[in-house]
């Protein structure tokens, strides 16, 4: 993408075309550990959305003045401080959800995802088109964990958010709530993933053929 690439483009590719679970597989360590439940899958989603965002916004502004050299171990620093600072807040305003997701949090920091996004579009474009892609990156990746986090907490505990959706007669298969269970769930939502974008391929494929195949009106004769 270039500093040419339409606002719509990027808001798509974001959250869903080069979504960076589903297309890039980047990620897996707060994916995996910590969406036993959708409340903490949003949470940590939340939290790297933030830190998307400022790590983003701020290497845009500063691209020009850091030299290549040492662009890397800087926006390291930038995104630390982003996370610090996530990491303070939800500790004194999210007390229960901080503890659950504990050293995820600081782990942000290792997230290939995010310096991966500073790295390939933020340094190369302007600071609201950088801005719009951390946002719609970080909302992409809020959606995996969402996702994620709902199947294994639906499959192994039979709840949404804490609520209970079955009968007494649901028996919860307690494996998902466990690692093994976040990648059969995991594997399954790819699956998933694949089937949609497969089916929308087809879908403009069909539309490409039927404009190609509409006769051009005849001319009206004299």
């Amino acid at each position: 993408m270039s500093e040419e690439t339409p606002n719509s483009k990027i808001i798509a590719d974001g959250i869903w075309n080069n979504n960076v679970v589903f297309a890039a597989l980047l990620g897996m360590c707060p994916l995996l550990g910590v969406t036993t439940t959708a409340m903490n899958g949003i949470g940590m989603g939340l939290a790297s959305t933030v830190v998307l965002l400022g790590a983003n916004t701020v290497v845009a502004t500063v691209r020009n003045f850091i030299p290549s050299e040492v662009r890397i171990p800087s926006y390291i620093v930038v995104i630390a401080s982003f996370v610090t600072l996530v990491d303070l807040t939800m500790n004194a305003w999210m007390h229960d959800l901080h503890k659950v997701l504990g050293l995820f949090i600081p782990l942000i920091v290792v997230n290939c995802a995010i310096l991966g996004r500073a790295e390939a579009f933020a340094s190369k474009t302007t600071v609201f088109k950088a801005a719009v892609d951390g946002l719609a990156s970080g909302l992409g990746f809020t959606l995996a964990l969402f996702l994620l986090g709902a199947a294994r907490e639906i499959l192994g505990a039979g709840q949404v958010f804490g609520v209970d959706i079955f009968n007494d007669s649901f028996h919860p298969a307690l494996g998902f709530v466990l690692p093994p269970g976040a990648f059969i769930a995991l594997g399954f939502i790819l699956m998933a993933v694949k089937w949609i974008d497969k089916k929308r391929e087809e879908s403009a494929e069909k539309k490409a053929k039927t404009k190609t195949k509409t006769p051009e009106p005849e001319p009206a004769q004299a």
